[in-house]
């Protein structure tokens, strides 16, 4: 996932029988803002138009060669409105930048106290115009919370950060290429997914069949580099007490055909087959590796479950920490509000509270003991918690989903796996929605409160079918 710094297109309204020198405060205001939450920006100086903002065609066509010029650069533009501003001009420039990133529109407050003929803004009217204009376009934008708020506010440094988030899973979404290694299990009818669908959405999807993976591993000495390498970063990232070296060094191997596969197909982020061809004819579970990828921000998950890994995907983006994939596995007691949420699992290191590597209990009992080493299990900790499930609707052609918040607890469960104990409010209605939808037992999950921005990108920007749970 990119460490670049963001970078915000700008546009700075004006309308000139408004005061101009509001457009030139707010241009200084705005920078100072973005320079406040971290950010670069792509902005008209003042020698290229009055005051460095956009009012006239010439102006707007002037903007959108600046922003086209820095296209490469830009994760989304805010248009800024220090004053009623030039709605048209407004659009113009972004019909002309042909940008497809995020646009979020911000409208100053006036002073109630000042409202004379050198201080009145009127942007709170003006922002409805700017907006009216981009949907006439056919241009998406997104809203700050409150209708108008000042750029030098803290509500408005909340925004930016929000509005980061959105450009994030936006950008994120588009154009990426998923892995999926290995065929789906037979048993988990739950997870097929339509490769045509997330196409048309800019999502690819490039396969890597198990045999070519073991074949691979095969070519492979033990004392290879990059085996070598993995080996060193296994022991470094969990304890594998009692776990024999013949199985670290198998996973060692299998994690380094997969990193090294994904680097030639420029693929970010993989769903990988488990149930039982893993365990039978190589002698362990992939859990592990699984763990380490998404624990660096490149979602894997189970049982290839494409659709899960986006999910994953979508909130790391939104808030740049690891993702895991689990079931909605089971009650907790009588509290309609509480389940448990478990894997068995290839949680990232992130989630634990406590964490060791182990051998997994569910299919050992079928294949051996000796051939399922390398689960990551432990007690997931307490925090807040955000949650995603994509899926393609193939008798719909859409892409749906849905999304929603609450926290993991302490609630104590003596169990195996990795396994945490949920809370989240009017659950037994999202539990219904499931049912009623038809959407899969596997949910991606987050310690964040990003599910507004999943949301936002997904809906606005990704033309995705989505419910936001409780909102």
């Amino acid at each position: 996932m990119s460490e670049k710094k963001m970078t915000m297109g700008v546009i700075i309204g004006n309308r000139g029988f408004f005061p101009d020198q509001l457009a030139k405060s707010g241009r200084e205001e705005m920078m100072q803002a973005l320079a406040k939450a971290g950010m670069d920006c792509v902005v008209l100086a003042p020698e290229d138009s009055k005051h460095g903002a956009v009012e006239t065609h010439e102006e707007a066509k002037r903007c959108a060669a600046l922003f086209l010029k820095n296209r490469d650069r830009l994760d989304g533009v805010i248009v800024s409105l220090p004053n009623f501003g030039d709605e048209r001009a407004i659009a113009d420039t972004m019909r002309m930048a042909k940008l497809d990133i995020p646009v979020l529109v911000q409208a100053t407050p006036d002073d109630a106290a000042n409202m004379t003929i050198l201080h009145r803004r009127d942007s709170f009217c003006g922002k409805m115009s700017a907006c009216n204009n981009l949907r006439q376009y056919g241009i998406p934008y997104s809203l700050t919370r409150l209708h108008t708020v000042s750029p030098s506010s803290e509500d408005f440094q909340n925004d930016l950060a929000w509005f980061a988030a959105v450009c994030r899973v936006a950008n994120g979404m588009r154009n990426l290429r998923v892995g999926s290694i290995g065929a789906r299990p037979t048993a988990f009818n739950t997870v097929r997914y339509s490769e045509k669908l997330l196409e048309a959405h800019g999502i690819s999807t490039e396969t890597l069949d198990l045999s070519e993976v073991f074949g691979r591993i095969a070519k492979l000495k033990d004392d290879h580099s990059g085996v070598q390498g993995k080996l060193a970063e296994i022991r470094k990232y969990v304890t594998t007490g009692g776990v024999p070296d013949a199985a670290l060094v198998k996973m060692s191997k299998l994690g380094y055909v997969i990193d090294d596969w994904m680097k030639q197909t420029d693929v970010k982020i993989s769903a990988v087959q488990c149930w039982t061809s893993m365990e039978e004819y190589f002698g362990v579970v992939p859990c592990t590796i699984m763990s380490m990828m998404s624990n660096n921000l490149l979602p894997a998950a189970c049982e290839v479950d494409v659709c899960g890994t986006l999910s994953m995907y979508a909130l790391a983006l939104a808030s740049q920490t690891p993702s895991a994939l689990l079931d909605w596995n089971n009650n907790y007691g009588d509290d309609p509000n509480k389940a448990v949420c478990f894997h068995c699992s290839n949680l990232p290191k992130h989630f634990f509270q406590d964490v060791r590597m182990d051998f997994q209990e569910i299919i050992a009992g079928t294949v051996g003991k000796e051939n399922t080493f390398g689960t990551v299990v432990g007690r997931v900790k307490p925090g807040a918690m955000s949650f995603a499930r994509f899926s393609t609707d193939d008798t719909a052609g859409v892409i749906r989903g849905y999304v929603g918040q609450g926290s993991f607890t302490s609630d104590s469960l003596n169990t195996f796996g990795g396994v945490g104990v949920v809370q989240i409010a009017e659950l037994q209605n999202l539990l219904h929605y499931i049912c009623e939808n038809g959407f899969e037992h596997h949910v991606a999950a987050n310690f964040s409160t990003t599910a507004a921005a999943v949301h936002e990108a997904a809906v606005r920007y990704l033309g995705w079918q989505m419910h936001w749970h409780n909102n």
